[in-house]
């Protein structure tokens, strides 16, 4: 990976958010030649600043949803590879701003394709998208890439739509049957409720434990049956890098939806988790409020990850608690020393790689 990942040019849109930082940091341990295109962070503290984001890739600040300005970044690139996670990432706050979150969701994907369109270099593309597009009945079944897709709240019906737009895409203008005149490979990855050092957004479990731990308060869990599968940040990226490396040695075979996500043992629900962290934190007090008139979020989501393990060789390498431990370690370590953040980060990176 490391050989093929060196002075490769890589286009990340999205790469000041806590999937986008990590991704950075990945790539960049890779050798990669990479340009960012995102907002800017949206937290205090964020991810990207911690460990010194600018100094790892062309950072440009933009937006998804300016074509102009995003397609001239693009070709200025030249990408070999792009990874498209830019994205309004929450669900509640799709209640909040419904429209603006398809705006970004779904015609900002389209945007992301039709600057890969317009591209004259060969070029594959990860698009990222998540675990909550399927129509999902909450009966407990794993969903597989070939079920329905759907959504019913805003965030995950726009994701769903921009699954929709990449087939679109994909049969429209970069098919691989036409592959020899367009050269364009394309791809998208579902996955979702990753965990890892960094995250500070709000309405997300793990960094609303975090806050909790760090500043001695008491964790307010809202759904606490709700029941997801939890992986590390660095099991889906580790995916993402792989499926990109084999896509562009075999670009007519991989250009396909696959789903990425932990081992069954590891689909937990927010109660257990919490406890969880908890244990491992050494302290901590955990309370149920009763919440009233809440938008509805599914309770009981999993995937069926059978073709990531067959089709490309990939599968989670950590169960729930090793990916707990690791992310507890990184928040540790910069609560109690803020320096070198960096460092401690591609150490957890390289740790990984040697597993």
């Amino acid at each position: 990976m490391k050989a093929f990942y060196q002075n490769k040019k890589v286009f990340i849109t999205g790469h000041t958010g806590f999937k986008g930082s990590w991704l950075t940091a990945l790539l960049y341990n890779l050798g990669a030649e990479i340009t960012g295109y995102a907002l800017s962070p949206k937290t205090q503290p964020n991810l990207f600043e911690v460990i010194e984001g600018n100094s790892l890739c062309k950072s440009i600040i933009g937006d998804i949803r300016d074509v102009v300005y995003l397609h001239s970044q693009m070709k200025k690139c030249q990408p070999d590879i792009v990874f498209h996670l830019a994205a309004q990432p929450i669900v509640r706050t799709s209640y909040e701003i419904p429209a603006e979150t398809f705006e970004i969701n779904s015609i900002g994907t389209a945007n992301v394709l039709d600057g890969i369109r317009l591209l004259d270099n060969p070029c594959v593309a990860v698009m990222i998208t998540t675990d909550k597009v399927y129509e999902n009945n909450e009966t407990g079944q794993a969903y597989k890439e070939t079920d329905r897709l759907g959504g019913y709240d805003p965030y995950s019906a726009s994701k769903a739509c921009a699954e929709l737009v990449i087939d679109s895409y994909r049969k429209s203008f970069f098919s691989p049957k036409n592959y020899e005149r367009h050269q364009k490979s394309i791809a998208s990855a579902r996955a979702g409720n990753v965990i890892g050092g960094g995250d500070w957004a709000s309405d997300r479990l793990l960094p609303d434990i975090i806050r909790a731990l760090a500043q001695n308060d008491s964790i307010q869990i809202r759904n606490p049956h709700a029941v997801r599968p939890w992986q590390h940040v660095l099991e889906p990226l580790f995916g993402y890098l792989l499926l990109a490396m084999k896509m562009h040695n075999n670009p007519l075979h991989y250009a396909t939806a696959y789903n990425f996500g932990p081992n069954p043992q590891d689909v937990l629900s927010v109660k257990e988790m919490t406890e969880m962290a908890v244990n491992i934190w050494g302290s901590g007090n955990i309370i149920f409020p009763e919440l009233l008139n809440q938008p509805h979020e599914a309770s009981l989501l999993s995937l069926d990850i059978n073709k990531a393990k067959e089709v490309l060789n990939w599968k989670p390498k950590l169960n729930a608690k090793s990916a707990l431990e690791l992310t507890l370690q990184w928040y540790k370590n910069y609560y109690e020393n803020k320096t070198y953040m960096f460092d401690f980060t591609l150490n957890q990176i390289n740790t990984y790689f040697k597993e």
